[in-house]
């Protein structure tokens, strides 16, 4: 199923560009003495897992409240706007804010997935590269994974945040390997 069949504004509006020009290192040294990054890849490489079969795809979930959430999460619950509105009303309202939200993450999985790959070519040493490499597929993994969620359970997507946005485009724009870390293990994830 293509997105633009469920999302909520046309597809081609709302793609994004904008200049992340950074600065690539090559390092010719292949044994950097860095044993502790090539520990966490080999590990990275060991638990590799896949969406497909990890998890069960034929479970459905309830219409109403697809992540089983509790009412007190949404914002305007308590209040004299909640307690007017119909049952229908709440079970739209519940049910697009968790459709807005599960999206946001897949954004910001695009994000990390983007950031990651550029660490790869921006980090100085190899085995950091080959570390950062499992970071990358370990992220495409949760794309994967969101986008089947929403395709195929929710069925319905939205449009990244301008907040969310305007953080992933300020992490990515950095030309400094470790901002970019940082910005993505700290306020992306």
């Amino acid at each position: 199923m293509t997105t633009q069949k469920i999302y909520q504004l046309p597809v081609e509006v709302t793609n994004w560009k904008f200049d992340g020009a950074t600065e690539i290192a090559f390092n010719w040294e292949y044994d950097d003495g860095s044993a502790d990054l090539l520990n966490l890849y080999e590990k990275g490489k060991q638990q590799q897992w896949n969406t497909s079969e990890r998890l069960d795809w034929s479970q459905e979930l309830f219409e109403e409240n697809p992540m089983g959430m509790s009412d007190e999460s949404i914002p305007i619950y308590g209040t004299p706007f909640w307690d007017k509105m119909t049952e229908k009303e709440k079970s739209w309202l519940r049910f697009n804010l968790q459709v807005h939200s599960i999206c946001q993450f897949m954004h910001g999985e695009q994000g990390a997935l983007i950031a990651t790959a550029k660490i790869v070519n921006t980090v100085p040493d190899m085995n950091a590269k080959f570390y950062a490499a499992t970071q990358v597929m370990d992220e495409a993994r949760h794309v994967e994974t969101y986008k089947r969620l929403i395709h195929e359970k929710f069925k319905q997507a939205y449009p990244i945040t301008d907040s969310l946005k305007n953080l992933l485009e300020q992490t990515l724009s950095d030309r400094r390997w470790d901002m970019t870390y940082l910005g993505m293990q700290v306020l992306i994830e």
